[in-house]
């Protein structure tokens, strides 16, 4: 028997889930107009039962079969179940019914898209947007496209217009600062940023991102700022109060960044990654304790957290528990075996407790991954020269050279070695070539040998480029 319900706009939505429900299990049927279908199945959806959602479209389409709606419900819960082929078919009856809905073409570039099938996303973008009557959200879609074409001029480029029609849609100021970001182009990020902030004082994610591409410039005060108008828009902004954290460490307060860190707790759990800023930071301020307890807390909290576990070694190391400190190096490396710094703690600790083979070792892995590193060049060859190596030593600093060759420390330090081994005149080459590039730095020479300040060859030479 069927039964006709005519759907009253003034009747609770939830009475139409109960009505279904209940001629579901009389194993009856009932008539729905399509107003109260819609509203059967997004109750479903919103329940996260695409099962139960897609039987009500199927039903629903039996009772109304030329209403496109339902097939474009459908293709978006295929979508969602990973039946990307059915999800085709029924945008296409979609269309045969009414190819002036926008959706159809937007859901059909978003299949594309997640296909990286490109060119065919953006032309049913372009479409929706001819139709649409709101296109902000349908610009933002072209722009994600740009992006992962990595075409991030263009990809700007509708952001903009997207933000053009809606200024407060916060993906796309997020995705916006994501594209400068991408392009280093912070300076046009900060303009952009403080015209809009022009026109919409009170956006939070406006001045975030503008607090960040100050951060980014290394303008660390004026980020401070930014990111101090961002909270007091948002008091529970928590990654604003973190980045602000960050920009005081790098300006050595680490007092107030501690306390900025602990902020966040106020407004999310605490994470790992905020114990570990607070480790660090302690570390800094020498408290090495407290900054322990920090970097425990966050490999407590993440085991993958190699930060932590290597802070944990700098603790033990500056109270010269070099044997345990390796301990914890060793497990940030097995976290991030490519990390220099990493392994040029372990090369120290090694150094420190004698086994000049393994130290040895752990230098050529620095040297390895960061070839760059004047501190670390310096120290291996210091090791080596210690250890009677001098010729080691001195081919050591001429690798170090290849790789920084305007570093002076490294030309100056070449000079001693040269001198060592009795080769005057390529040390008096050395030597010159260090004071072209840094005269002021020639103490190095010195108090690496101090006997040579008494060869006056070495102090002629340097007179003449000393005042």
């Amino acid at each position: 028997m069927e039964e006709e319900f005519e759907f009253d706009f003034n009747e609770d939505a939830q009475n139409s889930v109960e009505r279904y429900e209940e001629m579901i299990r009389n194993e009856d049927q009932y008539f729905f107009d399509a107003q109260a279908f819609e509203y059967i199945i997004d109750n479903y959806i919103e329940k996260n039962d695409p099962v139960k959602a897609l039987q009500v479209i199927d039903f629903a389409l039996s009772q109304h079969p030329y209403a496109a709606v339902f097939l474009i419900k459908q293709a978006q819960l295929l979508l969602f179940t990973n039946e990307v082929d059915r999800a085709f078919a029924a945008l296409e009856k979609a269309e045969m019914l009414e190819a002036s809905e926008a959706d159809i073409y937007v859901l059909r570039g978003n299949i594309y898209q997640n296909m990286d099938r490109h060119a065919e996303a953006l032309e049913n973008y372009e479409k929706a947007l001819t139709l649409a009557e709101t296109t902000d959200e349908i610009l933002l879609q072209i722009a994600y496209v740009y992006q992962n074409m990595h075409d991030y001029e263009n990809a700007i480029v509708y952001i903009k217009r997207s933000l053009e029609q809606n200024m407060e849609n916060k993906d796309g100021l997020y995705e916006l600062a994501f594209c400068y970001d991408i392009l280093d182009k912070q300076e046009e990020s900060i303009q952009f940023y403080q015209e809009y902030i022009d026109s919409d004082p009170y956006s939070y994610a406006a001045w975030y991102n503008l607090a960040n591409s100050f951060h980014k410039l290394e303008l660390y005060e004026k980020a401070i700022d930014a990111y101090d108008y961002a909270i007091l828009i948002k008091e529970n902004f928590s990654s604003a109060y973190f980045n602000k954290g960050n920009a005081l460490v790098q300006l050595d307060k680490y007092e107030e960044a501690i306390e900025v860190y602990k902020q966040t707790f106020e407004y999310e759990p605490p994470n790992a990654d905020t114990y570990c800023a607070i480790g660090e930071c302690y570390e800094k301020l020498e408290q090495m304790g407290e900054a322990r307890s920090y970097y425990k807390k966050s490999v407590k909290m993440d085991p993958k957290m190699a930060d932590a576990w290597f802070g944990i070694g700098v603790t033990l190391n500056f109270e010269e528990r070099y044997f345990e400190s390796l301990h914890f190096y060793k497990k940030a490396l097995d976290l991030d075996d490519e990390n220099a710094d990493f392994w040029f703690a372990m090369a120290d600790a090694y150094y420190k407790l004698g086994q000049i083979e393994e130290s040895i070792e752990a230098y050529y892995k620095v040297l390895e991954f960061n070839p760059v590193d004047v501190e670390a060049w310096l120290d291996f060859s210091t090791v080596l020269y210690e250890q009677g190596r001098l010729v080691e030593a001195s081919e050591t600093m001429l690798d170090a050279i290849k790789n920084n060759p305007d570093a002076a420390e490294l030309y100056y330090r070449m000079v001693a070695y040269m001198f060592a081994l009795g080769k005057v005149q390529e040390g008096v080459d050395y030597l010159q070539t260090a004071l072209e590039i840094d005269p002021d730095k020639h103490y190095i020479l010195f108090e690496y040998l101090p006997q040579l300040q008494n060869n006056s060859t070495i102090v002629a030479i340097i007179s003449n480029y000393i005042k």
